[in-house]
Order: structure tokens, then C-alpha cells, then sequence
């Protein structure tokens, strides 16, 4: 048989590891796809991360720029009312006629605001004395509203602003007031100035400023009533949310922003929140979550699915790689027992005994350990061959070959072909008694094959064994053994065949033969 010329291996250091261990290769491709998947995981992560921090980033500088236009707005207002105040506590404004009066109170771009409400000086029994409406002040007592009895009851207040309220001098509208105390010349409370702004003013505020489908930014006072929200929902202006967890939040930590529910929709976001410096508001931004990562999941569904998809492929082409070197180790390794193992009865070859007996001798030379050899030949082989034809003679060689193999059991234990009907059996750390009682089981078993042979004077197969055993030590030589082995053989053939002969190794003339036959 032919076989094709092997190619030059391209990776002579690397190539034999791999074919010699080919679960190395998944291994090895398992954790390198682990890793993959470890740094798209890691990037994802951070991608993530990196997303909520943009969200947060933007709905700050949001809060920012709603607090520094409000800042602006309610200054200008406050201005206002600290110039109203300084009139109404001039005797000699006050003595003007009405009209003349309210042109020089009243500033007029304040007043004519589409979302600014009245201009009021309300005296202290809570009577409107000046209204920037009217010449003829309108009828009303506001001693029930916080921006007068707070005044009252408090000099010291300066700028107040109110909570929201429903105006009773425009049918229910929804304001907030701006106040100031007025006393008189003794520092006794002789009123108070207010200006109301309209909550229209801050839905146009909010409205222009885009949270995305599911987001919401929300204008409170500190006392937690909700001045506007958008998106806006009904019942929302005026209603307090002092008692939520996410307004505590808002009030009582430090943090800029958090991951909470709202009370109101039960919708997961990113609350930024910013308790106003100057003026009594808070504000809360928040985008939603799903909004905030709903780019992220497009991008983790594709970059995670493809690094998937890459890691099955990879460990796919791993497993078939090394699917395809367990195979060639296979034939490897068959062609490596075919090269030391008999073709016809799968002994050890006569290549295989050298190096198992070179071996063995040093080691007996070494440890001092005791080795003994048996060397074993068919009885009238050729006559058998000759009467019964080859094709008999190779199955009872097999046979033989069966039962020599039968009788060593030792995994240390060598059975070999040594050529044609011939055939040693190596036996390390084995006295002489061990040797005969190895040769007994081999008698014996070709007895019980009992496998006919008319030329034989016994008329079954039989075998003729020669034993060599030495002690160990220093001495020892595999030819002096072997020779040993097959004079002892010899004088076993001659001394009738089918028995067993001893030769020690100190003689290379055979000892006195030892009958193999069964009693």
C-alpha cells in the first residue's frame, strides 16, 4: 500500500501541541470568545453609563437655563414691587389724584405682560387701597391668602412668593404671587404690595422644551404644590406632592439626580432635579429610562448579536478543527500501533520487543530487580503448515498468539512476536517460580484449544518454551538473555518439545529441561 506524501508542516512548534490535544483548541477558542464577549460586554456597559450621563448632562443644563430665566423674570418683577412699595410709602404720591397716581406707581411694561395679573396695594385690613386695573380699586378681602397673613405676621419676609392659587379677580385663573411688606413711618404693618403672575406663563415656559415620548419636567414650590408639569395632565396645577419619595429626594439629598418611579404614571426616569438659589421653585427633569436607552438597546441588540453570532461561529469552527485533528491523531496513533504491532496477531512486533528488552535490562541493572524472559516456538510448525495449508497455519498462530497474551496479565508485561512461529514473553520483577507458573498457564491453554495436528505425535498444537531469568543487578545483557532464553528452547525441543526449559544466565548451556505436560 501507498501512501501520499506528507507536506512540510508550516508550524512545527505549534501544529503537533494542537493535533496531540485537540480539546485544547475549544478550550482555548471557548475563553478567547469568552473574552470577546467579555470586552462587548464591558463596552456596552459603559456604553450605557455613558448614556444616562449624556441624559443627565442635558436635563441639568435644562434646569439651568429654566432657573436663570425665571431668576431674570422674578427680579425684574420683584423690582417692581420694591418701586410700588417705595410709592405707596410717599405721603405726597399718595395724595395725587388716582390717575395721575397710577401712571407713576404702576410700570407699565410690567403691567401690560400677557401673563401678568394685577398690581395691588392692599392695606392692612386687607382691602385693595391701589389697583393697577382701575382707577376705582375693585372690592375684595384677601386676609386668608399667605401672601398677606404671611407679611403680617412676619416683618422680615421681604420677597415672598406664593404658591399657586386660583384669582378671584379673574374668575378662577391660576397665579402666583409676588409680595412685599409695606409699613408705615413707625415700622407698624400698613399693607401689602403684590403683583400676581398668571401659571399661563410658565406652560409656555415648559412647553417649548422637548422630553421625548415619555419624559417630563415638572415646576414645583417648596411646599410641593406642582405649579406645571409637561407633558400637562388635569387636576395636576395646585396638587401636592409634598409626601412622594421622589419630592423628598428632591428637598432632602444631595444627590443631582436619581432613577425613580413616578407617583403619577408609574414611569421609570431620570429625575434631575435643582432646588432654585434666589426664588422658592424646584425643578425636575425627567427624560425617561426607555427613552434615555432606547438608542443603546439598537445598538446593544446588533454590536451583542453579531458578537454572539461571532463567538458560536468561532467556537463551531473549533469544535470542527478539532473534531478533524482527533482524527488525524487517531490515524496518527493507529499508524503508530500498526508500525509496532504484529499484523497477524496483534502482538508486539519483533521492533517493539528490542526496545521493551533494552528497556527493561536497564532498569533491572538499576533497581536490582529480578527479570525473567520466556522464548516460545510452535511444535512441528512446518508440518502443520504443509499438511493443513498457510491459511490454518496463520489462524492457529493466531491462536497461539491469543493464549500467550491470555497468560500475560501484568500491564508491565510484554507478549511479542519474535518472527514466524516464534514468540517471547518479557516479565519484569519476576523470579524464576513466576516465569514457570506463566509457562504452566501457557501449557495449559493450548491444551484446552486442543486445535488438531496429525503430523504432531500428540495430534493437537502444542509449544515448547525456553526460560531465562536473572536476579538483577549488574550483568545483565538483553543478547545474553535472549540467547540464553533460546539455547533454553532449544534444549526443551530436544528434550521432546511441548515442555518448559530453564537456562540461568550464568550459562549459556541450557539446565535440565522441566516437563511442560499436564499431569
Amino acid at each position: 500500500m501507498s501512501f501520499p506524501s506528507r507536506k512540510k508542516n508550516p508550524f512545527p512548534r505549534i501544529s503537533p501541541l494542537l493535533t496531540r490535544h485537540p480539546t485544547g483548541i475549544v478550550i482555548g477558542c471557548a475563553l478567547f470568545a469568552l473574552l470577546m464577549l467579555a470586552l462587548v460586554a464591558a463596552m456596552l456597559i459603559q456604553e450605557r453609563r455613558d448614556a444616562v450621563a449624556r441624559a443627565a448632562g442635558n436635563a441639568e443644563n435644562l434646569a439651568v437655563v429654566v432657573e436663570r430665566d425665571l431668576s431674570h423674570t422674578f427680579a425684574l418683577f420683584d423690582l417692581s414691587l420694591a418701586e410700588l412699595a417705595e410709592g405707596i410709602g410717599d405721603p405726597g404720591v399718595m395724595a395725587l389724584p388716582p390717575r395721575y397716581r397710577q401712571r407713576l406707581l404702576f410700570d407699565r411694561s410690567m403691567v401690560a405682560g400677557p401673563h401678568m395679573g394685577s398690581l395691588l396695594y392692599v392695606d392692612a385690613s386687607g382691602a385693595i387701597a391701589v389697583d393697577s386695573a382701575s382707577a376705582v380699586p375693585r372690592a375684595g378681602n384677601f386676609t386668608d391668602r399667605s401672601w398677606f397673613f404671611v407679611h403680617r405676621d412676619s416683618p422680615d419676609v421681604g420677597l415672598y412668593i406664593s404658591p399657586p392659587y386660583q384669582s378671584r379677580l379673574r374668575g378662577g385663573d391660576w397665579s402666583i404671587a409676588f409680595s412685599r411688606r409695606v409699613n408705615h413711618a413707625d415700622g407698624s404693618f400698613a399693607g401689602v404690595v403684590m403683583g400676581a403672575m398668571r401659571i399661563e406663563y410658565f406652560r409656555e415656559l415648559l412647553s417649548g422644551l422637548n422630553m421625548g415620548e415619555h419624559g417630563a419636567i415638572t415646576l414645583f414650590h417648596v411646599d410641593g404644590s406642582v405649579l406645571m408639569r409637561n407633558p400637562e395632565r388635569p387636576g395636576m396645577i395646585g396638587r401636592s406632592l409634598k409626601e412622594t419619595a421622589n419630592f423628598r429626594r428632591f428637598i432632602g439629598q444631595p444627590d443631582k439626580w436619581f432613577f425613580g418611579t413616578a407617583s403619577l404614571d408609574a414611569e421609570q426616569r431620570l429625575y434631575v432635579y435643582r432646588k432654585f438659589e434666589s426664588i422658592p421653585l424646584v425643578i425636575s427633569v425627567g427624560p425617561a429610562a426607555r427613552d434615555i436607552y432606547a438608542a443603546w438597546y439598537r445598538r446593544a441588540a446588533i454590536v451583542g448579536g453579531f458578537a454572539v453570532l461571532l463567538a458560536l461561529l468561532l467556537l463551531g469552527a473549533a469544535w470542527v478543527m478539532a473534531a478533524e485533528f482527533r482524527y488525524r491523531l487517531q490515524i496518527e496513533t493507529n499508524l503508530q500501533l500498526l508500525s509496532r504491532t504484529d499484523g497477524l496477531t496483534g502482538l508486539s512486533n519483533r521492533r517493539t520487543l528490542d526496545e521493551a528488552l533494552e528497556r527493561e535490562c536497564r532498569r533491572t541493572r538499576r533497581t536490582g530487580a529480578p527479570l525473567a524472559l520466556l522464548f516460545i516456538d510452535v511444535d512441528y510448525f512446518k508440518k502443520f503448515n504443509d499438511y493443513y495449508g498457510h491459511q490454518a497455519g496463520d489462524d492457529t498462530l493466531a491462536a497461539v498468539a491469543q493464549t500467550v497474551g491470555t497468560a500475560v496479565r501484568r500491564p508491565g508485561d510484554i507478549a511479542a512476536r519474535y518472527g514466524g512461529e516464534e514468540f517471547v514473553v518479557i516479565l519484569p520483577d519476576t523470579d524464576l517460580d513466576g516465569a514457570l507458573a506463566v509457562a504452566d498457564v501457557i501449557h495449559q491453554g493450548m491444551r484446552g484449544r486442543a486445535i488438531p495436528h496429525q503430523p504432531s505425535e500428540l495430534g493437537v498444537v502444542s509449544v515448547s518454551i525456553g526460560i531465562a531469568c536473572h536476579p538483577g543487578g549488574d550483568g545483565l545483557d538483553a543478547a545474553t538473555l535472549l540467547k540464553a532464553a533460546d539455547e533454553a528452547l532449544y534444549a526443551a525441543k530436544a528434550g521432546g518439545r511441548n515442555r518448559t526449559a530453564l537456562a540461568p544466565v550464568a550459562k549459556l548451556d541450557a539446565a535440565d529441561p522441566v516437563d511442560g505436560a499436564l499431569a
